[in-house]
């Protein structure tokens, strides 16, 4: 079957979609999805997260994605519109750069996603793992580092940042330390979310727009940000509603 053969628009998901991971060949990528992390979200006690599946063949996850961007976006009337959604673009040239990546070809992997990030605003690292069925709504500004690990049936809307801590605590790290989060399957990242260091969102967790995490997040948990105060006209405001409506606002850095 063409990718740009008509598809049938798939039953749109619940805004919280169960994972359903479906194995898939594995080809000599590094790291493999299927294994386990390295770093604090690796230790005991820390929340359950289902890694991304084994890597499918590369015309299969191509379709994958196709298809979900079909079922995922109301915008969308079909698989031909759908290959000109900007974040399609992204994954797709980062499925191609993760294997080359994997294969040693380091320099290629990069130059992908160089074009990647110029042409869409997304920039993916090759290193990253995303496993099966993500979508990235719009996705100008997401960013997601090189040991990031995503899970299948993930959503994550603009101004995602997986990201490190930053350089002057990640170069103390031994090597091959996880830097960056590991996210279950199932997740869902608002808009402008930011999710830094090797921690880990357990499965079906929403993360809501404008949060920051730097911790542990539970499979099935909320996290969500404060959200504005409104004040009616003539209304004096209270010192403490205006300190958390600076927290709320500051979004992430």
């Amino acid at each position: 079957m063409s990718l740009l053969s008509p598809t049938k628009p798939e039953p749109k998901p619940e805004s919280n979609p169960e994972p359903n991971p479906a194995p898939g060949h594995t080809s000599g990528t590094a790291p493999t999805a299927g294994t386990a992390p390295t770093g604090s979200a690796a230790t005991a006690g820390a929340p359950a997260a289902t890694p991304a599946s084994a890597t499918p063949r590369l015309l299969s996850a191509l379709r994958e994605d196709l298809h979900v961007v079909v079922a995922r976006d109301p915008s969308v009337r079909g698989a031909k519109e759908a290959v000109l959604h900007p974040a399609l673009t992204a994954l797709w040239a980062h499925r191609v750069a993760h294997r080359l990546h994997g294969r040693g070809l380091r320099i290629p992997a990069r130059l992908l996603a160089r074009w990647a990030r110029r042409v869409t605003a997304v920039e993916i690292h090759p290193g990253a793992v995303l496993g099966r069925r993500v979508f990235i709504d719009h996705g100008a500004g997401v960013v997601i580092g090189e040991t990031a690990v995503v899970g299948d049936d993930v959503t994550m809307y603009h101004q995602v940042t997986l990201g490190a801590v930053g350089w002057w605590s990640d170069n103390k790290r031994p090597e091959g330390d996880r830097r960056h989060p590991v996210v279950g399957s199932g997740v869902i990242l608002g808009a402008n979310s930011t999710v830094l260091g090797p921690v880990t969102v357990g499965d079906r967790a929403v993360i809501g727009a404008q949060a920051l995490v730097n911790k542990d997040v539970p499979g099935g948990a909320r996290v969500l940000a404060p959200t504005a105060v409104i004040k009616e006209p003539g209304r004096r405001p209270e010192l403490m509603e205006d300190v958390f409506t600076v927290i709320a606002s500051s979004g992430s850095w």
